[in-house]
């Protein structure tokens, strides 16, 4: 009797579900706040040491307090990306087993990963319209998805 075997398992199921995706976002802000309380913390030392008041904090909507800002997205790119260019996948991304790959599955470039956390970062200040997006996009893709060219997939469990 001839037995049939087992479908092999897939290892390229589209992440489709928003809940992954919010997951693995939420995870990933611990990290990020870490990195943002070290740039921070540097600049707030700067500051002081430049002859402000040991408590004074950096004025409202100047341009070191812009500084920082561009210096607190450009390191969370730099985790992102690293992190996306050397396994698909950040912290907040490997409990939930997704990674971000080409649609044929290789890796996505440098330039293609930044676009990708750049076009995020919009989608993020428009309310997170862009991830929303994925909702009814035939191919359940956010804006970065599509700008960038990647996909998210859901790895298989082990």
């Amino acid at each position: 009797m001839a037995t049939t075997p087992a479908p092999a398992a897939r290892t390229d199921r589209p992440a489709s579900q928003l809940l992954w995706r919010l997951l693995a976002l939420l995870y990933d802000l611990f990290p990020a706040l870490a990195l943002w309380m070290l740039v921070g913390s540097l600049f707030t030392v700067a500051y002081t040491l430049s002859g402000h008041a040991e408590r004074e904090n950096i004025p409202a909507f100047s341009a070191l307090q812009w500084l920082l800002w561009l210096c607190c997205w450009i390191v969370t790119g730099v985790y992102a990306t690293l992190s996306w260019r050397r396994g698909g996948q950040t912290l907040g991304m490997r409990p939930w087993r997704l990674q971000v790959v080409n649609p044929d599955g290789s890796a996505p470039t440098r330039r293609q990963l930044w676009l990708r956390y750049a076009v995020g970062t919009l989608s993020v200040l428009l309310g997170g319209l862009g991830l929303w997006w994925a909702l009814i996009d035939r191919h359940r893709l956010a804006w970065h998805d599509r700008a960038s060219g990647t996909r998210i997939r859901r790895l298989p469990k082990r």
